[in-house]
């Protein structure tokens, strides 16, 4: 069982500026509950509660300035919150873990085809087919999401 007053090793990382809310509050109540220290990195400001164990960063504009900065802090060990492929594959090569907000768990043995398949999708849209956007997040995929971050944070 966790001590409720020791501050837990690994560090929470969360690109913010796609997080849909109800990932964001799940997290909110994880860090508080484990005592794991969580921040969120965004290109604009994304409010946060009031705690001592959570913070809000704010990057500058700019394409994947927000990335740049995860994979600049991220260390072994830590969890990121994304669901941008490029920047899982970048924090898994530095050693952390990833989880998608849908629940999915991305590692050095599932990344290179989760490239090659944006790559290929990319290469579709860029040929003029429309590959459609993402389903919305399901109560089903919130409640993969805060089971798979148990598992992570137990």
């Amino acid at each position: 069982m966790q001590n409720p007053g020791a501050v837990h090793a690994v560090h929470l990382w969360v690109d913010a500026d796609a997080c849909p809310v109800p990932i964001r509050e799940i997290l909110f109540r994880a860090a508080q509950r484990v005592s794991a220290r969580l921040t969120l990195i965004a290109n604009r400001p994304v409010p946060t509660p009031p705690s001592a164990l959570i913070e809000s960063v704010q990057v500058g504009a700019g394409y994947d300035v927000a990335d740049a900065e995860i994979v600049r802090r991220v260390g072994e060990g830590d969890l990121v919150v994304t669901s941008d492929i490029p920047l899982a594959a970048e924090v898994i090569d530095k050693g952390a873990h990833v989880l998608s907000p849908r629940g999915e768990v991305m590692g050095r043995e599932t990344i290179r085809a989760r490239l090659q398949m944006r790559d290929f999708m990319e290469t579709l849209r860029g040929s003029g087919i429309h590959t459609g956007g993402p389903a919305g997040l399901t109560h089903a995929d919130r409640k993969a999401f805060a089971d798979a971050l148990d598992r992570y944070l137990a």
